[in-house]
């Protein structure tokens, strides 16, 4: 399974965007998503700051502020490995 973590604020453009990307590709690949909302943790305001969002992937910063979908499938098949299928989603 691979573990995708968004660092992201609510009131946050580009968070949301970076949000409909990971979710359009999300059910091609076995993984699993935490959204982390970093307002009103000190710490992650003080780790973060205004430079969200940001998307670990099994624990390693992949992402920051923007990503497309092309670049988020190559790193996720990287994770995946050779041992998990591609999942085809039907268009809709």
């Amino acid at each position: 399974m691979i573990e995708l973590i968004l660092y992201s604020r609510a009131d946050c453009e580009l968070c949301r965007e970076m949000e409909e990307v990971i979710a359009h590709e999300l059910a091609r690949f076995p993984a699993r998503l935490e959204r982390i909302d970093i307002a009103g943790n000190p710490e992650l305001e003080v780790r973060f700051g205004q430079e969200v969002p940001v998307l670990f992937v099994n624990g390693r910063k992949a992402f920051k502020y923007r990503c497309t979908a092309r670049e988020l499938r190559k790193r996720l098949s990287r994770e995946r490995g050779p041992r998990w299928p591609f999942r085809k989603i039907p268009a809709s």
